[in-house]
C-alpha cells in the first residue's frame, strides 16, 4: 500500500486505506475522512476523525503512540494532499511544461502571456525570463501586432516574441481585430490608422501612450501629437467635413525628446512592463550611494553576511498563514527571495503589505545546493523613490494634457468616454508607476 511512496502516505487513497485496514473504517467513514482533508484555500475538518481512528487502532492492539503518529502523518498532508490521479495529471503537466520551456522558450513565454492572468508571475517577469533565455522580445506595434502575442522569425532564424495589443491596458480586442483586418501592406501615419480602421480617437491615444507607432518613426510623444490633431469622434457640424477630406499639412512641432526614465514610467503605466530598461536600473545610483546591494551582488555574498538590498515587490506569500512570510524583490540584475519570520511581521506590517519598492535588511542564507534567501530583520518602504522617475519630466514647451506622458491618457479605471473616472483626476506623482504585486495569503 505504501511501498511506492516509501512508507509515507501521499495520496488520499492511501490515507483511506490506512484507516480501513488499521482502524476498520467503513467505506462511508473512509470517504468522510477523504472529504475532511483540506484542499487549497479550504479549511478541512480532519481533526474530527482523530479520536475515532486513534481509539479504534488502540482497541485493535496498536500502541497509542504509533496510532497517533499514523494519524499525524495523514493530518500532516491534509492541507495539500489530493488523489493520486490528480498527482499524475499535475506531474504530466509539469513535465510537458518544463520540456517546452527548455526546448522552445519563446513558445512557452508566448503561451503564458496569452493565458494571463494566471499563476505567480506577471507579464513583466515572463518577458524578462524570456530575454534572459536569449529570446528577442519586440514591442507592440500598429504594423506588426495582433491581439494575442505572436511569434516572428528573427534574422538568425530563431523565434522572436512579438507583444500583442492585449498587453496594453485599456485596449479592446475588437479594436485590434479592426487594425489587423485593414492593415494590408502597413500603415504609414496615425491618420491612416484612423481612417482605415475607423477607430475612435481614444483607441489611438491609448496606442500612442503605449509607444505603438515606432514602425512609422513616431515615439510616444510625437504619436500623441499626431493623434491630437485628428478630428473628434463627434465633431461640431462646422467641422464635419474634416472627416471626409484629407487633413491639412501641419509643420513639425519642436517637441523635446523624452528621457529614458519618462519612457520607462509610461511603459509600465500602459503595458505593465518595459523593454527599454528596469526602474531599478535608473534608481541604482540612489541605492548604491546608500550601499544597498543589487540582487547579483547579494548572490556573491557569503552565508551569514548582513546586507541590505532593494527591489520592486513582485510577490508576497504566507502559506497557510504560517510562521513565515515570503517576498520576492526584483531589480535590473535578477531577484532576491526574502523571508520574514512572523514575529517581525507586526512591526513591519505596513511596509511588508503595502510597499511597491522595498529595502530588505538581513542575513544571507545559502544552502549547499546554492539556494539563496535573505532572512530579513527589517523591511523598509521606499516606494516614494519611484517619484524620481516621474520628476525627470520637465516640459520645455506648453503641452496639452494629451502630451503629458507622466499622466497617461487612460489609466486603469478611466471612464469609457475617455476622461478620467470620478475621483481619478490626480497629481502625476500619484499615478501608478509600478503595477501591484501578486499576493497569495
Amino acid at each position: 500500500m505504501l511501498d511506492r511512496t516509501k512508507g509515507v502516505p501521499l495520496f488520499q487513497e492511501q490515507a483511506m486505506k490506512i484507516a480501513m485496514v488499521a482502524a476498520r473504517f467503513s467505506p462511508e467513514e473512509a470517504n468522510g475522512l477523504r472529504r475532511a482533508m483540506a484542499t487549497f484555500r479550504h479549511v478541512g475538518t480532519i481533526q474530527n476523525f482523530e479520536d475515532l481512528m486513534v481509539e479504534r487502532m488502540v482497541e485493535r492492539g496498536y500502541e497509542r503512540e504509533f496510532a497517533e503518529r499514523c494519524f499525524n502523518q495523514i493530518k500532516g498532508f491534509g492541507e495539500y494532499g489530493f488523489p493520486e490521479s490528480h498527482a499524475a495529471s499535475f506531474a504530466k503537466l509539469v513535465y510537458i511544461s518544463s520540456w517546452i520551456k527548455h526546448h522552445e522558450p519563446a513558445v512557452f513565454a508566448c503561451g503564458l502571456l496569452n493565458a494571463q492572468p494566471m499563476g505567480f508571475y506577471a507579464p513583466a517577469q515572463i518577458v524578462r525570463d524570456a530575454q534572459e533565455n536569449g529570446i528577442e522580445v519586440r514591442a507592440a506595434d500598429i504594423n506588426r501586432s495582433q491581439w494575442d502575442n505572436t511569434l516572428e522569425r528573427a534574422q538568425d532564424g530563431a523565434l522572436a516574441l512579438r507583444l500583442g495589443f492585449r498587453q496594453i491596458d485599456g485596449f479592446h480586442e475588437d479594436w485590434a481585430d479592426r487594425i489587423a483586418a485593414v492593415r494590408g501592406a502597413g500603415f504609414d501615419s496615425a491618420e491612416m490608422v484612423w481612417r482605415r480602421a475607423r477607430l475612435e480617437k481614444r483607441a489611438l491615444k491609448i496606442l500612442a501612450d503605449a509607444d505603438a507607432f515606432r514602425s512609422i518613426g513616431l515615439d510616444r510623444r510625437d504619436a500623441l501629437w499626431a493623434v491630437r490633431r485628428l478630428p473628434d469622434d463627434v465633431p461640431l457640424p462646422l467641422f464635419e467635413a474634416a472627416r471626409r477630406d484629407e487633413l491639412s499639412a501641419e509643420p513639425d512641432a519642436a517637441l523635446p525628446a523624452m528621457k529614458l526614465a519618462e519612457h520607462v514610467v509610461a511603459d509600465y503605466q500602459t503595458t505593465r512592463l518595459s523593454l527599454k530598461s528596469h526602474p531599478m536600473a535608473l534608481l541604482r545610483p540612489v541605492f548604491a550611494a546608500d550601499r544597498i546591494l543589487s540582487s547579483q551582488q547579494v548572490a556573491d555574498m557569503p552565508d551569514g553576511k548582513w546586507i541590505r538590498t532593494a527591489g520592486v515587490v513582485l510577490i508576497r506569500q504566507r502559506p497557510g498563514k504560517g510562521n513565515a512570510i515570503f517576498m520576492t524583490l526584483e531589480d535590473e540584475t535578477g531577484i532576491v527571495n526574502v523571508l520574514v519570520w512572523a514575529r517581525r511581521f507586526e512591526r513591519f506590517r505596513r511596509a511588508i503589505m503595502g510597499a511597491k519598492l522595498a529595502v530588505a535588511c538581513g542575513h544571507v542564507q545559502k544552502s549547499k545546493e546554492g539556494v539563496i534567501h535573505l532572512i530579513a530583520t527589517s523591511i523598509l518602504d521606499r516606494t516614494l523613490e519611484l517619484n524620481r522617475l516621474s520628476d525627470a519630466h520637465t516640459p520645455t514647451i506648453a503641452l496639452s494634457p494629451a502630451d503629458e506622458v507622466i499622466r497617461p491618457q487612460f489609466a486603469r479605471g478611466d471612464s469609457v468616454k475617455g476622461g478620467p473616472a470620478p475621483g481619478r483626476d490626480r497629481h502625476p506623482r500619484d499615478v501608478r508607476i509600478i503595477p501591484k504585486s501578486r499576493d497569495f495569503h
